[in-house]
């Protein structure tokens, strides 16, 4: 399974801190995850094609991540996406997905990403 993994581009964003413990699961080695923001000129939109699912880190508002998410839905992709206790998200995405996840510790993020790994179906 193909793994797409999006976020702010901003340093402060949540997911920079989960990323290592991300990287070191068990779902990284089974699967293709792929972090976008480590690679140098990634064509995400072209990447986007041939995935199964998109995480989107939304706890910080990003035009980079919307258009993402965009392309992620006009490919019929799932999305998922998780936020750190306590931010502000953008309304807007009720309308792109139902698949909402509160976290407050990385360990509670990255225990909900080998869960929605895990149950799809692909």
């Amino acid at each position: 399974m193909r793994i797409y993994v999006g976020h702010a581009r901003v340093n402060a964003s949540p997911i920079n801190e989960s990323y290592e413990m991300i990287k070191k699961s068990p779902v990284n080695g089974l699967h293709e995850v792929v972090f976008p923001r480590d690679r140098n000129n990634f064509d995400s939109k072209e990447f986007l094609k041939s995935c199964d699912l998109m995480i989107a880190e939304v706890s910080v508002p990003s035009t980079g991540l919307g258009i993402e998410i965009g392309w992620a839905t006009m490919y019929g992709l799932p999305i998922f996406c998780v936020y750190k206790k306590g931010s502000k998200i953008s309304n807007s995405l009720k309308y792109i997905t139902g698949n909402f996840f509160e976290y407050s510790t990385n360990e509670e993020l990255v225990a909900y990403i080998e869960n929605v790994i895990n149950n799809i179906k692909k």
